[in-house]
């Protein structure tokens, strides 16, 4: 069949990946159901400071809704319900979902924690507003970054942003996350999507744990530029 103009469309992220190996999934299933959320080593009852900055500061707002990408057991989800978002989580693990929804519904909010994957989320296209990842992005198969770029830059809207954390490189002990990405792991992976407005570094401390990274994106409205 011959092609209707010589113009080349440009390139639209797949609707469907493959999504996480099976062992992955098993992983987090089996994690969730040994131990109790409250005694994982990353559950904090409260919100992470990088979504509370970027509500306060206003980047992410409550005129739309916005997806916590990787949810576990649903405090950024419950603080933004809070705030007068629409918010709904996801996560790999079936255990995180039910103690996500159970923590809402104890604080009089529907349940909107679903269980589903990072690199195949579902849904329509541009269906939010908003984008959050605390803790995610850095235990995903290195190889299926791209995916994951792809699948994010799906579900938002057009200029659609986006608040990404992660456990910094400059954390060196045995425990954490397996993968701790640089800042340039950071571009390579999603620069093609988005455009990167700010990222900080937080140094290790009692109150916030290990070294971490946050940044903000926005979704790119036309193809990232070529180099020169």
């Amino acid at each position: 069949m011959g092609a209707r103009s010589g113009r080349a469309k440009p390139a639209r992220p797949s609707r469907r990946t493959s999504g996480s190996p099976a062992a992955h999934r098993a992983l987090w299933r089996e994690i969730y159901e040994k131990t109790p959320h409250t005694e994982l080593p990353w559950f904090d009852a409260g919100p992470s400071p990088p979504v509370v900055r970027a509500v306060e500061e206003g980047f992410l707002s409550p005129r739309w809704p916005v997806l916590d990408i990787g949810c576990g057991a649903g405090s950024n989800v419950l603080y933004l319900r809070r705030k007068g978002f629409e918010c709904h989580g996801v996560d790999i693990s079936p255990g995180a979902v039910r103690a996500a929804n159970h923590r809402l519904k104890e604080a009089g909010f529907p349940p909107t924690v679903r269980e589903g994957d990072a690199l195949s989320l579902g849904g329509r296209a541009g269906r939010f507003g908003g984008a959050i990842d605390h803790g995610c992005f850095h235990v995903l198969p290195v190889d299926h970054r791209e995916a994951y770029a792809n699948e994010i830059a799906r579900i938002l809207r057009p200029g659609g942003r986006f608040v990404l954390t992660w456990v910094a490189r400059e954390h060196t002990g045995p425990v954490g996350p397996p993968h701790r990405p640089s800042l340039a792991e950071i571009a390579q992976a999603l620069e093609t999507r988005f455009q990167i407005l700010r990222t900080e570094f937080q140094a290790e401390s009692e109150e916030t744990g290990p070294p971490f990274y946050h940044a903000w994106l926005t979704l790119r409205s036309a193809p990232q530029p070529p180099p020169r």
